[in-house]
């Protein structure tokens, strides 16, 4: 492994675990706030990639306009569409057990993916050229320049940006305080004042929106296919590597996810042999692996709360 690959994989990497860490981030505040593991999750990335796409390329006018126009029905129908699935469907099931709960969410995803895929097929569809295309390389004394797609760049540069946006709106607004209160103390916050209901409602919507931004950001470096709904688990083992319950921790376990997999999974993919078999796709279970040496070794995560119970 030479010292130009790991910086271009590090780079990329980080790239990648800033959107991650923007997915994972609705994951966490989901889990923190109803206790529900939302396996849903992935789906509404796709359904954020399929419908944008599907917007800006379907409204008139520049395509720069069109694009951005599209974005922002996107986050809004999916801010309603996750509203709606806890109005409809989770709100009902308060009070029943956990697991009924997560299958519930399983079910749901395969049928968003199913109306995804119906709607516009298994392809690979890409979006209008509205972010610069090529490669964006960064010179090094004494090495060879670093290149990353810059389309990689600018999806990063914006995944970085919510996320302190994102970071602000909790810390500062009501709504965010109000948040944080109910995820850490439910009793507590809903005995001054804090809806609950509310509170749930908004961490769905809030949920489903950062899914959408990271579908779209996806979608416009690789494009688009009902194999993007995956990444929400990928998502799953960066929240599980930072902690179920720390929004900080899965900011940082999307970044290590995501440069462990173009680090560590790319060289495994282009350079080691099983037996003279060349391990294709190492990458892809890369955070799958993490999340198996995680539940083995520290199973509340770097920063999750560990419960014990005594018997």
């Amino acid at each position: 492994m030479t010292w130009h690959f790991i910086a271009e994989g590090t780079l990329i990497g980080l790239a990648v675990g800033a959107i991650y860490a923007l997915i994972a981030l609705g994951f966490a505040l989901l889990y923190k706030s109803t206790k529900i593991l939302n396996l849903a999750h992935g789906e509404l990335v796709l359904f954020g990639g399929y419908l944008a796409i599907a917007l800006s390329t379907a409204l008139p006018g520049p395509p720069v306009l069109a694009f951005v126009l599209a974005v922002l029905a996107t986050l809004a129908a999916a801010a309603l569409l996750g509203f709606a699935v806890e109005r409809a469907v989770m709100r009902p099931l308060f009070g029943q057990p956990l697991l009924s709960v997560i299958i519930v969410t399983l079910a749901l995803g395969y049928v968003v993916r199913g109306v995804m895929v119906g709607l516009w097929g298994g392809d690979t569809r890409l979006f209008p050229p509205v972010v610069p295309t090529g490669v964006f390389r960064l010179p090094l004394p004494r090495l060879e320049a670093l290149a990353v797609p810059q389309v990689g760049v600018w999806a990063a540069l914006v995944a970085a940006v919510l996320l302190v946006v994102f970071s602000l709106f909790f810390r500062y607004s009501l709504w965010g305080i109000a948040m944080r209160a109910a995820a850490n103390e439910q009793l507590t916050a809903s005995a001054l004042g804090v809806s609950l209901k509310r509170v749930f409602a908004v961490a769905w919507a809030f949920a489903a929106a950062a899914a959408s931004v990271g579908g779209i950001l996806l979608g416009l470096w690789l494009g688009v296919n009902f194999a993007l709904g995956f990444v929400g688990l990928k998502a799953l083992a960066a929240v599980i590597l930072g902690g179920l319950d720390s929004i900080a921790g899965a900011i940082l376990g999307g970044v290590i996810i995501g440069v462990t997999e173009n680090l560590l999974g790319a060289y495994i993919d282009a350079r080691v042999r099983l037996f003279g078999v060349p391990l294709h796709g190492f990458k892809e279970i890369t955070p799958f692996l993490i999340i198996l040496l995680v539940l083995l070794v520290r199973p509340y995560g770097l920063f999750g709360t560990e419960h014990v119970e005594r018997l």
